[in-house]
């Protein structure tokens, strides 16, 4: 089933308000934000770069600590008032005004 992010902001707050009772605070949330960027960059040094994987490790799965990134980050937009489609169109636009020229300039991605 394909959906926005709209519709996962939604569906996430639902889910927050019946099966999680209600939300973390915001620096609670903001700390478990930082954790699951942890577990997801401890699997990606490992699977991209030069550390072995621990026995702990083996058994995780890259998409799902993407996906719970992304959760923390959809409670975080939720409970701030950010429209994340919103946001993420701005940023589009900022990125082709700021970086049109500037990557192809780059000596180091030639």
């Amino acid at each position: 089933m394909d959906i926005t992010i709209k519709q996962a902001q939604e569906q996430l707050d639902t889910w927050i308000r019946t099966v999680g009772v209600r939300y973390f605070n915001e620096l609670t949330n903001l700390g478990i934000l930082m954790e699951e960027v942890g577990e997801l960059s401890r699997i990606m040094v490992r699977k991209y770069g030069e550390q072995s994987f621990k026995e702990s490790d083996k058994k995780k799965d890259l998409a799902d600590e993407m996906a719970d990134v992304l959760w923390v980050l959809m409670c975080l937009a939720n409970q701030t008032g950010v429209d994340l489609t919103d946001a993420l169109n701005k940023n589009f636009d900022k990125k082709n005004i700021r970086d049109a020229d500037r990557h192809k300039e780059n000596e180091k991605l030639k």
